[in-house]
């Protein structure tokens, strides 16, 4: 009887899709940022929309410390606030808006005097968004008021769904169409303090097309070259047609399904197919993408997650997430720790399935490029060849392993980074572990590759009598030079 080829062998006990966990005064209680790196995070969310410079410094600094202590990888995402359109405050702190009665949003109130018949807001420029017959969108879609009239100060409207309104609750317009600046003045401040402290990754909230992202990276100039740039896809304009989704995700390093502000302005039941197409576009045009907003919303007051979070989790690692993204559940919740762990039990159960295992990614597709063409190869061959156990990248920037990690598949693709920087930045990559390897001065191509083999055997990911699946380029040090691809027995 053949052998079964390596798609369809047993999946690697490795998790693949990789963990991102926001930090914040849950993770700074004594102990916890130690366990939630060893219940498996793989990438720490620093969320600019609170804290300071200096907390923002002193826990990656303290991310760092313990990561090297545990000789793990992890990477450091910082995430811009952004543009977030907020109502002002009220003289009660809350009030309660019936249906079917007026309410106003006046830009002139003082912030503090809002009742239950107006309010203030933040974005002066909502009343030059908006017309008769717009909706609008409060608290994540809670509360919803149509516009019946606008004028120089005031935007009038009618309560159609109420509830309980509280202090700086977000806006949204149903459908897009505000105007908002991408990138605000704090923004601006807050990338010079990722590019400060030495993030891998920067979020850039609220992109409308590519010009926003192409302006962030303008920003980050040549102190921030390094930084790869996730596109936080929220706004009905981003995914309004598949030209405009694609230019954002090309402008980037990484793209993240941000649900929360997205579902509120498309609506929950176009939000459904938005993020498969998300994941799948992205994967194809060879970019990172990360799954994010209420995973496991229930375990911040919960030990356990509910079924129906259970099935989100798997259905995103099933379409090829290469991250899922937890957020007040580790920054503020009661179970830190047991979210993350969480996290990884229902990743390696939906990893077990045989559709998260194999790919047709460009099967009938041409190729220009060489590294491509050796990455892609590599996968194919390690997927249907018995007795590839790994795959090993040796790689300047990361790019190799993150096109090998565009192919699904139950074996390892080991990252060997000759820089530090490419080393966590590999972190995010579906299915990649990554090793800091240098290359020695004078060092053959048959001792490096021995010299690779060992790293591999030393970690337990292959053992004596298995092969693995190495490619390289000539020229250790240069950028799109892979070009070489063997197959070596593990002695």
């Amino acid at each position: 009887m053949s052998q079964l080829p390596a798609s369809q062998r047993t999946a690697s006990p490795l998790r693949r899709t990789k963990i991102v966990a926001t930090l914040g005064p849950a993770s700074d209680k004594p102990g916890v940022l130690e366990r939630l790196l060893k219940a498996g995070v793989d990438v720490v969310r620093l969320n600019f929309s609170h804290g300071t410079a200096d907390d923002h410094r002193r826990r990656l600094q303290k991310v760092r410390e313990v990561a090297d202590r545990l000789g793990k990888t992890v990477a450091a995402l910082g995430d811009l606030q952004g543009p977030k359109i907020r109502i002002a405050r009220f003289k009660d702190n809350a009030v309660v808006l019936q249906e079917g009665q007026p309410f106003v949003l006046d830009m002139a109130l003082d912030t503090n005097e809002g009742d239950d018949q107006r309010v203030g807001c933040d974005y002066k420029d909502l009343v030059a968004d908006v017309a008769a017959g717009d909706v609008l969108l409060l608290d994540d879609g809670r509360l919803v008021l149509t516009v019946d009239d606008v004028n120089d100060r005031e935007v009038i409207t009618t309560v159609t769904v109420g509830g309980r309104l509280s202090n700086n609750k977000g806006i949204n317009k149903q459908g897009g169409g505000l105007s908002a600046a991408a990138l605000t003045d704090k923004d601006r401040a807050d990338l010079k303090t990722a590019i400060d402290i030495g993030v891998d990754y920067l979020a850039v909230s609220f992109p409308r097309s590519a010009a926003d992202m192409q302006e962030a990276r303008a920003l980050l100039g040549e102190a921030g070259k390094h930084i790869g740039l996730v596109a936080k896809v929220e706004r009905a304009e981003a995914v309004r047609d598949d030209e405009t989704l694609d230019d954002i995700i090309r402008a980037s390093e990484a793209v993240m399904v941000a649900r929360g502000d997205l579902g509120v302005e498309i609506g929950d039941a176009a939000l459904i197919g938005v993020q498969k197409r998300m994941i799948k576009r992205a994967r194809q045009l060879n970019r990172a993408v990360i799954t994010a907003t209420q995973m496991l919303e229930t375990m911040i007051t919960a030990p356990l997650p509910t079924r129906a979070e259970v099935f989100d989790v798997a259905n995103a690692v099933l379409d090829g997430t290469d991250a899922v993204m937890l957020s007040a559940e580790t920054a503020a919740g009661n179970f830190p720790v047991e979210a993350v762990e969480a996290m990884h039990r229902l990743c390696l159960g939906a990893e077990r399935e045989r559709s998260a295992q194999e790919s047709g990614h460009r099967m009938h597709q041409g190729f220009t490029r060489i590294d491509e063409t050796i990455s892609l190869s590599a996968m194919y061959a390690a997927n249907h060849l018995a007795g590839v156990t790994a795959i090993a990248c040796m790689t300047q920037t990361g790019y190799t392993p993150l096109i090998a990690s565009r192919i699904r598949s139950g074996l390892p693709i080991v990252g060997l980074a000759h820089d530090p920087l490419a080393q966590r930045r590999m972190a995010l990559y579906r299915g990649v572990i990554s090793v800091l390897f240098v290359p020695g001065e004078g060092e053959c191509d048959r001792e490096l590759n021995q010299r690779a083999l060992d790293v591999l055997k030393d970690r337990g990911i292959v053992k004596s009598g298995d092969q693995v699946i190495l490619i390289r380029g000539d020229l250790m040090q240069s950028h799109g030079g892979t070009n070489t691809l063997k197959i070596l027995d593990v002695g």
